[in-house]
């Protein structure tokens, strides 16, 4: 009869040498996964006796093996959405700077690149390495009517005659 699961066992340990270990896991009648109580590791059950190994079907009587299937070479990233403008020449990579679609850009990490999209705040670049997010400059639209708030000085007395803040 063999141990039940949280039964003491004895088991060659891999990890400090030790041979008392808890029964973890069994398959049937089986032990299959013990704990060391010296270093709490987990590891399949090792027999210290020396127990025999399974033996493995000689060649002729084990399934042969089937080849796996062949793939066509994949390209690892694809082309750029968008052509580059070959008129413009390549600009150094800034975030202070606004870029337009299919500008070319010359990144000091990731090298020339092309722009894809084009949002207020940030890029979507097109580099050999594959497809970044940058940041740039973000649009400023003054609409007309709008001006900036005076600052407010609060050491003045409000018109009930106290500061702001008192009550």
């Amino acid at each position: 009869m063999s141990a039940g699961v949280g039964a003491d066992v004895e088991s060659l340990c891999s990890k400090c040498g030790d041979v008392w270990h808890v029964v973890v896991a069994k398959d049937g009648d089986k032990i299959v996964k013990v704990q060391c109580k010296q270093c709490s590791g987990y590891h399949r059950y090792r027999s210290p006796h020396g127990a025999p190994a399974v033996k493995k079907l000689p060649a002729t009587n084990r399934p042969a093996k089937v080849p796996r299937p062949t793939r066509d070479p994949v390209e690892r990233f694809e082309k750029p959405a968008v052509a580059a403008d070959l008129s413009k020449p390549s600009r150094p990579y800034r975030a202070s700077e606004k870029f337009d679609v299919g500008d070319r850009v010359d990144h000091p990490s990731f090298g020339q690149g092309i722009i894809e999209i084009s949002e207020p705040g940030k890029i979507t670049v097109f580099f050999a390495t594959g497809r970044r997010v940058l940041a740039q400059v973000k649009d400023m639209v003054v609409k007309e009517g709008l001006e900036k708030p005076k600052p407010f000085d609060h050491s003045k007395p409000t018109p009930g005659g106290k500061p702001v803040g008192e009550r």
